[in-house]
């Protein structure tokens, strides 16, 4: 059973190769899975993609995907948006983050956005995630460290931060100028060194943890829609074809 994989900051390629027998590969970018379904894998799975300086994977090839009988998850990051934007069409939703998408209780993008090194760093994160943050602060409250009203106040403050600036020791050093919030920083601070919550990693495993499953490799996907040729597909196809012949280009086989 062939499984490809796309991850990055959230899961790094070295540790998901340890834990499950698959193709990991890079962020995906757009044309990348309707390259990985050419080869007809038994599923996909999104956790992070590219969205700011290059074309983000479309809607378009994911649902080319799966008519061509390729299960596609996603989870954690980009994959979690993506299928909670596609879900009525089959592709598959995993973890808390996913559900909150699909629920509404989340919406913006830049909840699960982070800043992270190149391809030599293992695209090591240099931003904390908006989502995570979420999940360390409401953990906080639920420990006792932090009362209700400042866990929400705290939020409301972290969101303000581009995401790409959004981390503990900038959250912190802005809240510390809020009265009502000052006597509860250094509990917080302690906290954050053994309770703090990667809520995206722990999604991106789940997805891992579903995928193993051997159900993808005995039954294709199978849809409820007729996928359309449009001209923006085509493109997207083109551009994809086009990049594969590419010298440069790293090849999905590897």
């Amino acid at each position: 059973m062939t499984l490809f994989i796309f991850t990055g900051p959230t899961l790094s390629i070295r540790e998901g190769e340890k834990l499950l027998d698959a193709v990991f590969l890079p962020p995906a970018t757009q044309g990348d899975v309707y390259r990985a379904a050419s080869q007809k894998p038994a599923a996909i799975g999104i956790i992070d993609g590219y969205f700011e300086r290059v074309p983000s994977v479309s809607h378009k090839e994911i649902l080319w995907a799966m008519a061509e009988g390729v299960h596609v998850l996603g989870a954690a990051s980009m994959g979690a948006l993506r299928a909670a934007e596609l879900s009525r069409f089959g592709m598959q939703g995993v973890g808390a983050i996913y559900e909150a998408y699909a629920s509404g209780e989340l919406e913006a993008d830049d909840e699960v956005a982070v800043a992270h090194a190149m391809a030599e760093e293992g695209y090591r994160p240099l931003s904390e995630a908006m989502v995570n943050i979420r999940a360390t602060l409401r953990a906080a409250e639920e420990a006792g460290v932090i009362p209700g009203a400042s866990c929400v106040r705290l939020e409301e403050i972290a969101k303000q931060f581009f995401y790409a600036d959004r981390c503990y020791p900038v959250l912190l050093q802005r809240a510390a100028q809020e009265v009502s919030l000052v006597e509860y920083l250094d509990p917080l601070r302690a906290f954050l060194v053994y309770g703090r919550v990667d809520q995206k990693r722990l999604d991106a495993l789940a997805l891992l943890e579903t995928m193993s499953k051997p159900c993808f490799a005995s039954t294709p996907m199978k849809v409820r829609y007729a996928f359309e040729r449009t001209d923006a597909w085509e493109h997207i196809r083109e551009q994809a074809d086009r990049r594969s012949r590419e010298p440069s280009f790293s090849s999905m086989e590897k």
